[in-house]
């Protein structure tokens, strides 16, 4: 072989293991990057695995917001029964309707037109009031004409004829075994005329109020029909239902010559004050407490007629009352409770208390689809004073 031919092979050679090394280099290469792609798709798979979780993470806070957050209808206020929240003020349930109807305590109408039913945060409000729970008691301690004398340092027939004159106004009363009206006063308003008139207290009485005293009157029945008409007119703007306040002392008669649309007066009985006497009585005692709460003097059915005619004419301004086949648009004025109008403290008395409702009026039937306007031929637009005549008691 010659120096040429070694020559060749030797640079053949070379040139052959330099091709084996950048072979191995390229293999090495691809190897690295295979790695790379490989480490660069579960870069990827773990990204997604990120946005993934972050996606999930966020549905769970926008489920947690959506369920935690606040809402469109918020979560009704906890109510509690008339006895219950009695109990928890420390109070008697006789004494708790007078509270209410003296207005210490608000009541809400339950659903369905059950029984008044009070809020719990009423009831903390009252229990966190200075002096609890002896406050609250002494301002509805009633007492009778015995208790209220002793606490007025008087005789009893001294007592008697101040409330008669109208000086002292009950505020409750109940029927005992005997049927007899039993007038019961606030112990508080009893020391508050003792300091206003101690002139009364002792001495003569005056002469105008024995002078009323001796022909027969007492204004007991009616300074306490007053301060209720008073009482429920406060708690209520609806103007049917204040019409419906100012009614309940009338009886049909005067009720018919004021308010002649019969319709109206099946109206005012739909939302007129529902009393509340406790314990129920017989028909007999029923009657003799609707006696009670009817107006019966001249001068006081004239008054009451008056503020009647001004709270009925305001009435029909605002709505007029439904008519047989109204669709419901028409909207119905709320029911007023009356909270212990009468006979409240009758349960806590010594002898049977007898207490009753009233016994309204059968409104007037009337022929489906008649009119309440005034027939052909009548009388029309007529004033407050021909509105407001009326046939006094005993007149023929």
């Amino acid at each position: 072989m010659t120096v040429k031919e070694v020559l060749r092979a030797h640079a053949r050679h070379q040139a052959g293991h330099a091709g084996t090394q950048a072979g191995h280099a390229g293999t090495q290469a691809g190897h690295a990057g295979t790695q790379g792609a490989r480490a660069g798709t579960q870069g990827a798979r773990a990204e997604c695995g990120n946005v993934r979780a972050d996606t999930r993470a966020g549905d769970a806070g926008a489920r947690e917001e959506g369920e935690g957050g606040p809402t469109s209808f918020a979560a009704p206020a906890a109510t509690v029964a008339a006895g219950r929240a009695a109990q928890e003020l420390g109070i008697r349930r006789a004494e708790f309707e007078l509270a209410v109807h003296l207005g210490l305590i608000a009541v809400v109408g339950a659903s369905g037109g059950g029984r008044p039913r009070v809020h719990e945060e009423e009831i903390a409000r009252l229990r966190d009031q200075p002096g609890f729970p002896d406050g609250l008691a002494e301002r509805v301690r009633t007492v009778g004409t015995a208790e209220g004398a002793a606490l007025l340092d008087i005789a009893p027939a001294r007592f008697t004829r101040l409330a008669r004159a109208g000086c002292l106004s009950p505020v409750t009363f109940y029927l005992n075994r005997y049927r007899a009206v039993v007038w019961l006063y606030l112990a508080d308003e009893l020391a508050a005329f003792a300091s206003r008139e101690p002139e009364l207290l002792a001495g003569r009485t005056p002469l105008g109020m024995r002078t009323m005293l001796e022909s027969g009157a007492d204004w007991r029945p009616r300074n306490w029909r007053s301060q209720r008409i008073d009482r429920l007119l406060n708690r209520t703007r609806d103007p049917w239902a204040r019409t419906a306040v100012q009614a309940s002392a009338l009886d049909p008669v005067q009720l018919a010559e004021v308010v002649d649309d019969p319709y109206e007066r099946a109206y005012l009985v739909r939302v007129r004050p529902e009393p509340v006497f406790g314990r129920p009585g017989s028909m007999a005692a029923r009657e003799a407490m609707g006696e009670l709460m009817l107006a019966d003097d001249p001068d006081e059915i004239l008054w009451r007629r008056v503020n009647l005619t001004l709270e009925l004419d305001g009435a029909r301004e605002d709505r007029p009352a439904p008519r047989p086949g109204d669709d419901g648009g028409i909207r119905t004025a709320p029911t007023i409770l009356e909270g212990a109008g009468a006979g409240a403290a009758a349960g806590s008395r010594a002898g049977t208390a007898i207490a009753a409702s009233i016994a309204e009026p059968t409104p007037p039937s009337v022929r489906p689809g008649a009119s309440g306007t005034p027939a052909a031929g009548a009388p029309t637009g007529k004033g407050l004073l021909a509105r407001l005549r009326w046939r006094g008691r005993g007149a023929g």
